[in-house]
């Protein structure tokens, strides 16, 4: 979803490096993949296809932060949240 986010922390020897994949437009999504050593943070299309990726070793990452953005649950937006959906008959 657009906004999804990745942060990746990295050892750069005697520092970090903070580098972040965003979701940035409507429909795509940030996907993690760790294969054969290296994490792979890629933004993906609804179709699948890749816009753009960023790998690092494994060995030097130290955080992979998964920030999604907040969404809004069904009942939230109808407005119905307290009320039952119907009355039970009194027998």
């Amino acid at each position: 979803m657009k906004g999804d986010r990745v942060e990746i922390v990295v050892d750069a020897g005697d520092t970090t490096r903070t580098y972040e994949v965003v979701a940035s437009r409507a429909g795509r999504r940030v996907e993690t993949a760790v294969r054969r050593g290296v994490v792979e943070v890629s933004e993906v299309t609804r179709s699948g296809s890749v816009v753009r990726t960023a790998r690092f070793m494994a060995t030097r990452v130290l955080a992979l932060v998964e920030q999604p953005v907040p969404r809004e649950d069904s009942s939230e937006r109808s407005g119905d949240a307290g009320r039952p959906l119907r009355e039970d008959p009194e027998t």
